[in-house]
């Protein structure tokens, strides 16, 4: 089941710089800056309610990240969906023929399994399922 918007994935050139940004801009500070090896960024969240704002800075310039801002700069780059499944979601989106790019979750920022579904196959949002590893 898909239970809400969990956060906006936001790519960006330097995490210091937009930190201090969205703090200004939100009237809040990050509560969690991580590194997340496997994807080649270093991630800071900023609680809104029950939503969450995440900045992404690419290590070494590699990974997703670095092709994104190379492409297209800083800007929005996936909007992510609380799950309380993901294998079941990961199941039902590929049976409606959703393109999966990850077929199994894996770990991801801030206590969650991730996996994502291809752009072409959601009118061109890169979408990120999100399930908490250890629920509350």
């Amino acid at each position: 089941m898909i239970n809400k918007i969990e956060h906006l994935g936001i790519a960006v050139t330097s995490l210091a710089e937009s930190n201090k940004l969205f703090a200004d801009l939100l009237g809040v500070q990050p509560y969690k800056e991580e590194g997340v090896e496997s994807e080649s960024v270093i991630t800071s969240f900023f609680k809104l309610g029950e939503s969450k704002v995440e900045l992404l800075e690419s290590v070494e310039g590699k990974g997703a990240i670095a092709q994104y801002l190379e492409k297209r700069g800083p800007g929005i780059h996936h909007v992510a969906l609380d799950v309380t499944d993901i294998e079941f979601e990961l199941n039902r989106l590929q049976g409606l023929g959703f393109q999966l790019i990850h077929a199994q979750p894996k770990p991801g920022a801030d206590g969650k399994k991730i996996a994502f579904l291809h752009p072409k196959t959601t009118n061109g949002v890169l979408i990120e399922l999100c399930e908490d590893m250890n629920p509350a």
